[in-house]
């Protein structure tokens, strides 16, 4: 039971390095937004008990961060909705895969 609290714990990243993990994750490096949606529900169990919040945030932070391009499916790609994927100028934000949220300096 203390084991299952731990892991149920908001991880300490943002939602722009959760999208990004799940972006890095996938083969050809691009997802559809349910797919990021998926990949993060299966590897942090805090989102997957959370109300639908998060999904909302997930969507803000693609939309308006300019580190994640949309990309349109191929006509020979039957499904929903466009892949997005990582702006090659913002990998560097997530270099050795330090994916956790940066601290403000003072």
């Amino acid at each position: 039971p203390q084991q299952e609290g731990l892991r149920a714990a908001r991880p300490p990243y943002s939602y722009s390095a959760l999208i990004a993990m799940a972006i890095h994750s996938a083969p050809g490096r691009r997802r559809t937004l349910s797919q990021i949606y998926q990949y993060v529900a299966e590897n942090f169990p805090f989102y997957k008990k959370s109300k639908a919040g998060w999904q909302n945030s997930i969507r803000h932070n693609l939309s308006l961060n300019d580190c994640f391009k949309k990309i349109p499916r191929d006509e020979d790609d039957p499904g929903k909705g466009n892949y997005w994927t990582l702006d090659p100028n913002c990998e560097k934000m997530f270099d050795n895969g330090n994916f956790r949220r940066r601290r403000k300096r003072r």
